[in-house]
């Protein structure tokens, strides 16, 4: 599949990688929770999550030679991406997951499209439209119903910092890798993903490496992780964030936490109360409402008429 074709089905396409995409990162808290059962620690987690990601999406680009002709300034942006965006978010989000529940995270990570959308309309990346904005309102608060349904325990101040600051790290990440990965997404997520490897190998140096003498089927998991929700779900979502752009994508990636919930209740038996029921409704709802003809996906400033520090990066 070449991930940069164009064409009149351009939008929906785009809007269909960015849902498999977020069902893609949405199963990867299943599978960590498998994973941490058969003695998975989280270094060794984030170690062979993007080792395993970086090598073959590394392999793949190499074989199609995507990795060719590429500027400096792309692979460094795509490295330092991984590296330091990449890597710090999911330092914050999985500390956060040290000291609150995951439904309590996921519901304070998941303010992230509003913040996108707010700064995808302040530096003129995209138009502010009614339907747009009704929809991150109506989309959040599917989402609240649906992990607040889930919710349990006090509230820890630092875990939720940690977890606001992923979100806002995240969105720093969205909008970064909307100026650089159209050139080829492909190309961009292998550099993401090596760069994110190289930050957790250098912390592995320091501190020693993770113990990976785990049970085979801990490795299942892993891989999984690594093929389904990394590789998978960051190709997906760069092809369809150079589609639809930032806003759209982040809006339809909010089905992601609706995604955990429901796989946790289908793996683990947990039942979905009428709340969350209700507020999967209205998430999902909330996508077609964003899909339906005349959408927002039409918002995007056109290239001549976006600032020109805002442009594309090749």
């Amino acid at each position: 599949m070449d991930l940069n074709n164009g064409g009149p089905d351009t939008g929906r396409m785009g809007s269909i990688a960015c849902l498999l995409s977020a069902v893609g990162f949405g199963v990867m808290a299943v599978f960590a929770k498998l994973a941490y059962d058969d003695g998975v620690s989280l270094e060794a987690l984030l170690l062979v999550r993007f080792g395993l990601a970086g090598l073959l999406l590394l392999l793949i680009a190499q074989a199609r030679g995507r990795l060719r002709g590429l500027g400096r300034q792309a692979v460094v942006a795509g490295l330092l991406m991984g590296a330091v965006g990449y890597a710090l978010q999911a330092g914050l989000y999985f500390a956060a997951l040290t000291r609150v529940d995951a439904s309590q995270v996921a519901l304070v990570f998941s303010v992230y499209p509003l913040l996108v959308m707010v700064m995808a309309v302040l530096t003129r990346r995209e138009r502010a439209t009614r339907r747009r904005s009704l929809g991150v309102v109506v989309a959040l608060g599917g989402v609240a119903l649906v992990l607040g349904g889930a919710s349990s325990g006090s509230f820890d101040l630092a875990g939720s910092a940690c977890a606001l600051g992923s979100a806002v790290v995240y969105t720093c990440y969205i909008l970064v890798g909307d100026r650089v990965a159209g050139a080829d997404p492909l190309a961009f997520a292998t550099l993401v993903c090596c760069g994110a490897f190289g930050t957790f190998g250098v912390w592995s140096a320091v501190h020693g490496v993770p113990d990976l003498g785990f049970a085979a089927q801990g490795w299942l998991w892993l891989a999984l992780i690594a093929l389904v929700s990394t590789v998978g779900a960051i190709l997906l979502f760069f092809a369809g964030l150079a589609r639809v752009g930032p806003s759209v994508a982040a809006l339809l990636s909010i089905v992601e936490p609706v995604v955990t919930v429901a796989s946790a209740a289908l793996v683990f038996g947990e039942s979905l109360s009428l709340q969350q029921a209700l507020g999967g409704a209205l998430v999902l709802g909330t996508v077609l409402v964003v899909q339906w003809p005349g959408g927002s996906t039409g918002a995007r400033v056109a290239p001549q008429q976006a600032a020109p520090e805002l442009r594309s990066v090749t």
